[in-house]
């Protein structure tokens, strides 16, 4: 005996039921469907999540949690310790001469210094926002906050 010769034993499988392919096979015309009706159409019945003309589970939830304020500005953190590496004694930190650096990508993005790291450097920094521990480290190491 070979696997080819292997079949299902008499009465025991059903052809599959062809719908919609002529009347001669008893399932033509109305395909099964009945006559008329939503059912019967191309695309008919109720859509998933239907219930009954509730309003659904997915529209009486909130879409997205908590509260956007649209008016948050958000700032390029810059640290004091990236000013240590990159500037020299005496010179101006500002947006053009960070973005020269490529330190931040671009200009019209405001600028916060953050107070992270060491500074040794004379530094005179103009930005948008500095930390209280950065003015501090600048401050001590003999630069000015403008």
């Amino acid at each position: 005996m070979q696997l080819n010769d292997l079949r299902p034993a008499e009465g025991s499988t059903k052809a599959r039921k062809r719908i919609g392919r002529g009347n001669s096979s008893g399932h033509g015309t109305t395909a099964g469907r009945g006559t008329k009706g939503q059912l019967s159409r191309s695309g008919g019945g109720k859509g998933k999540g239907f219930e009954g003309g509730q309003q659904p589970l997915a529209m009486r939830l909130p879409k997205l949690p908590g509260f956007t304020n649209h008016s948050r500005v958000e700032y390029a953190p810059v640290n004091v310790a990236r000013l240590e590496a990159l500037f020299e004694n005496g010179e101006t930190v500002d947006t053009e001469a960070l973005v020269a650096k490529g330190v931040i990508k671009h200009d019209y993005i405001p600028v916060k210094v953050l107070g992270d790291g060491e500074l040794t450097k004379s530094l005179t920094v103009r930005v948008d926002k500095v930390s209280a521990s950065a003015k501090a480290k600048i401050e001590a190491a003999g630069g000015k906050v403008e």
